[in-house]
């Protein structure tokens, strides 16, 4: 599995996404098995947040690495309405509790909300210095509010990118590369799975004999400094991802995905999901 620094840790450039986890307590042990088996297959990078399942998904993931917590690097999301100097403190330990752990080794504000980023990044210091985090980040953060943030200790910001949502290309993602920031890349499969049908990534997927899918994180990680977390319940997907790491893809496979989903050629709204 590939690596890729972050937060000064060497972490594998696919990891493992919880969204929508901890929702339906029938799916749980075929969540926590999923995460386990993730972890098997070198995918060692979870990501989770508070707002999933409202902790639901924290829970299933401190059932996952429960006994393994060594092997994993742990990355966590706070509310904004809870990013407040104390909030941010409170949210934290919820976050812990329902982890099972003593610290995330990464924490991120999950958007921006009404508190001022100066109050926000001191409650993060706070965690930081107390050993309940070890470095802190952004998430759904633009151009112009990670200018505005101006602070070297951030150790990624996190944002939708996949095929059909390219506007980062524009301006973020070079900007990020150029100040060697990690992007992490959420949904890079998109929603829904209507991606995985496009007649341009079966195309390239059959003279690779690969999945869409396994197109679709590779063409994500064909950039510099990109982390893909997509989410799979089933070990095939997994192991799918896992192997979609070393897929490369060349200049003409990246010619026929462009012509069906055209690069930016201007500035865009951050898109959210």
């Amino acid at each position: 599995m590939r690596t890729i620094e972050l937060a000064g840790v060497a972490v594998p450039v696919i990891g493992q996404g919880t969204w929508r986890m901890g929702e339906d307590q029938r799916q749980r042990a075929r969540e926590i098995a999923a995460l386990q088996e993730g972890i098997d297959l070198g995918l060692t990078l979870i990501d989770t947040a508070e707002m999933y399942g409202e902790g639901g998904a924290e829970e299933v993931v401190g059932a996952a690495i429960a006994g393994r917590r060594d092997e994993v690097f742990l990355v966590s999301k706070v509310y904004p309405h809870n990013a407040s100097l104390q909030g941010v403190q409170a949210a934290c330990e919820r976050s812990l509790r329902r982890l099972g752990c003593e610290s995330i080794d990464l924490y991120l504000l999950h958007w921006r909300g009404r508190y001022p980023l100066a109050e926000t990044v001191e409650g993060f210091e706070r965690l930081r210095e107390q050993g309940k985090i070890g470095a802190w980040g952004v998430s759904n953060f633009d151009l112009d509010d990670l200018l505005e943030l101006d602070q070297p200790a951030c150790a990624t910001n996190q944002v939708l990118y996949n095929l059909e949502a390219r506007g980062i290309e524009y301006d973020l993602l070079p900007w990020q590369q150029q100040a060697t920031l990690p992007l992490m890349a959420y949904c890079p499969l998109s929603q829904a799975g209507a991606l995985l049908h496009e007649p341009a990534l079966l195309e390239v997927a059959r003279r690779h004999a690969v999945t869409p899918a396994q197109v679709a994180l590779a063409w994500t990680l064909r950039q510099e400094g990109v982390i893909a977390i997509p989410k799979a319940v089933s070990r095939q997907h997994l192991r799918d991802n896992a192997a979609a790491a070393s897929l490369i893809l060349d200049r003409g496979d990246l010619e026929v995905l462009d012509a069906a989903f055209a690069p930016p050629r201007g500035k865009q709204r951050l898109e959210m999901v």
